[in-house]
Formats: C-alpha cells, structure tokens, sequence
C-alpha cells in the first residue's frame, strides 16, 4: 500500500489525481511541511472503525468468565522514583 505525501497547494491543483492515489493507499496532505489531514478511500475508513470494540461489549461477551485474568497488585508495580 503506498503512502502519498502532498502539499495543500497540490491538493487544491489537482484534486482528482489525489482522489485516484487515495484508492492505492493514504495521502497525508501537509501544510507547510507538516502532515495536517489524512485522505483515505471509504474502504480503509470502514476498516479503521469497525475494528474497534467497546470494552463493555467486550466484557460482556459469552464465555468470558472462562478467560483467566490475575492482573498484578498496585503494590507491587510501585517503585521508589531516582532523582539522580
């Protein structure tokens, strides 16, 4: 999947062409020099939000009683702080 990169004054020039590169890959659209919007076909897009769960849809799935999970006491990951 390529990666574009391109200004917002090319952006503007030829939309059409960053259109087409959208459907290869992301174009970061920069302004002055520094990434500010990200282009992606609605193919990606769907694919960056439906992945994610919310944590209650996940706690609440059937057989998650099974899954054993012993998380470490709060005593025992502090550690003094080392000001030197």
């Amino acid at each position: 999947m390529p990666i574009t990169i391109v200004s917002s004054r090319e952006f503007n020039q030829d939309v059409s062409r960053i259109k087409k590169a959208a459907s290869l890959g992301p174009v970061f659209i920069t302004d002055r020099g520094n990434p500010a919007h990200v282009l992606l076909s609605i193919a990606e897009y769907k694919k960056l939000t439906a992945a994610r769960s919310k944590i209650s849809e996940l706690l609440a799935m059937p057989g998650a009683e099974e899954i054993e999970f012993d998380p470490p006491k709060l005593g025992d990951l502090q550690q003094a702080a080392d000001f030197t």
